[in-house]
């Protein structure tokens, strides 16, 4: 290995044995049943990437594609079925949250064991102690039973453990997603001092911000194998597509967006257990959202515009029926909203079996992150909304962004200094 190199993956597979009945297990194991019991599954398949000493490499991917299967193997919590991983540099590692913690134990004691674990004497950590809990930032509970600790406290704790022990590489696994904003962005923060410092960054994350804003490449997995490595905005677009559905197992991509043949949400992931309810007198048939270059995409760039078109059917005759979206983020808080009536379109009356397609079209200002769309056709009735169709936490839509400022959006201040 180059000595330029921190982490060389070489021709890498892992290879699950999938066995229907524990009982299989074990009868292939006393050489019981000359049958194959199992069928077989690839995490990952050939994979080989090379990090380079002070790089920060993010890994993305959907899920099951063998992100956090490669990281594992990185750092020898498992072994491959096939190929090499070598590091040069001494790790510390943030895989699941809490692995190695001890929940009767208080947090202090659980830092003292996690150092040993990372090959640290007790007068190592009483030399990094006042940094660890200072980060942490989890006060008096830190002698508290690690069982009492809220999830948010959780990852706190073992995050200043893994950051401050003085790693040459660090390596994190969606850890941060649980931390609240402050936190993160005192994690990354660490992480430019890191990178200044030299050190080797090699984090999985769905927050496509942070890779596009921090990574100097990325690397994309799907269903264990490497369809494409460079840099961050290229892969994220290349991403777009597999979400989509427009890049095979090989990577083979088609560049043109797809015919307006079908369904146009078959285009789109969907929530399978989307709330769903209304009286029926007119029903959202159809639904998409578009990006800048009108392709089927539920992750959208921050400052382009992007559209959400719905298409609904009267099943009676009706009047002026109000169609509608609206954003929330994943924790449930309203962000934003609008329907054809606040935005003064009337769709008027519809006969039985009309159709009609409305879309709003506008530019992405919210920061970001993930968020879930709702979409609903509704009627004025006694002063109040009437339903006829909601469809509630339909989908999904994250937002890239380089640049995230306070709150949910962001008003685009034009900064002068004199």
């Amino acid at each position: 290995m180059d000595k330029d190199t921190a982490i060389l993956v070489d021709h890498v597979s892992k290879l699950y044995k999938l066995y229907d009945k524990p009982f299989d297990r074990m009868k292939e194991a006393l050489g019981f049943s000359r049958k194959k019991l199992y069928t077989e599954h690839y995490a990952l398949h050939d994979l080989s990437f090379e990090v380079k000493k002070g790089d920060c490499i993010g890994i993305i991917g959907t899920n099951g594609a063998g992100k956090s299967t490669i990281l594992k193997i990185i750092t020898g919590v498992i072994n491959p079925t096939e190929g090499t991983a070598q590091t040069d540099g001494h790790i510390s590692a943030l895989l699941e949250l809490g692995a190695g913690f001890n929940m009767e134990y208080t947090g202090l004691q659980n830092v003292y064991i996690n150092g040993a674990m990372m090959g640290f004497s007790h007068e190592d950590i009483d030399k990094k102690l006042d940094a660890i809990l200072e980060f942490a930032d989890i006060g008096d509970y830190v002698n508290q039973p690690v069982k009492t600790y809220s999830s948010g406290m959780f990852v706190r704790l073992a995050f200043a453990v893994a950051i401050n022990i003085d790693p040459e590489i660090l390596i994190v696994d969606e850890a941060l997603s649980v931390g609240d904003v402050f936190f993160q962005a005192k994690c990354f923060k660490k992480f430019q001092e890191f990178k200044d410092e030299g050190k080797t960054i090699l984090f999985v994350s769905h927050d496509l911000s942070s890779i596009r804003k921090y990574c100097d490449r990325a690397i994309l997995l799907n269903k264990g194998r490497k369809l494409g490595e460079g840099r961050p905005a290229d892969m994220i677009d290349l991403y777009k597509k597999v979400l989509v559905g427009q890049v095979d197992e090989e990577g083979v991509s088609d560049d043109n967006p797809p015919a307006d043949t079908g369904l146009w949400k078959s285009n789109i992931p969907l929530n399978p257990n989307v709330s769903e309810y209304g009286d029926g007198q007119v029903r959202i048939t159809d639904f998409a959202v578009l990006d800048n270059q009108g392709v089927y995409s539920t992750t959208l760039l921050k400052g382009e515009e992007f559209a959400i078109k719905i298409k609904i059917r009267a099943e009676e005759a009706v009047e002026n029926p109000i169609v509608a979206f609206t954003v929330k983020t994943v924790r449930g808080t309203d962000v934003t909203g609008t329907n054809t009536m606040f935005e003064n379109n009337d769709i008027g009356p519809m006969r039985a079996g009309e159709e009609r397609t409305v879309t709003f079209r506008q530019d992405m200002s919210l920061q970001g992150g993930q968020y879930l769309i709702s979409l609903g056709c509704t009627r004025f009735e006694n002063d109040g909304f009437q339903v006829y169709h909601r469809l509630y936490d339909v989908l999904t839509l994250s937002v890239v962004s380089e640049k995230n400022t306070t709150g949910f959006y962001d008003m685009n201040s034009r900064v002068t200094v004199e």
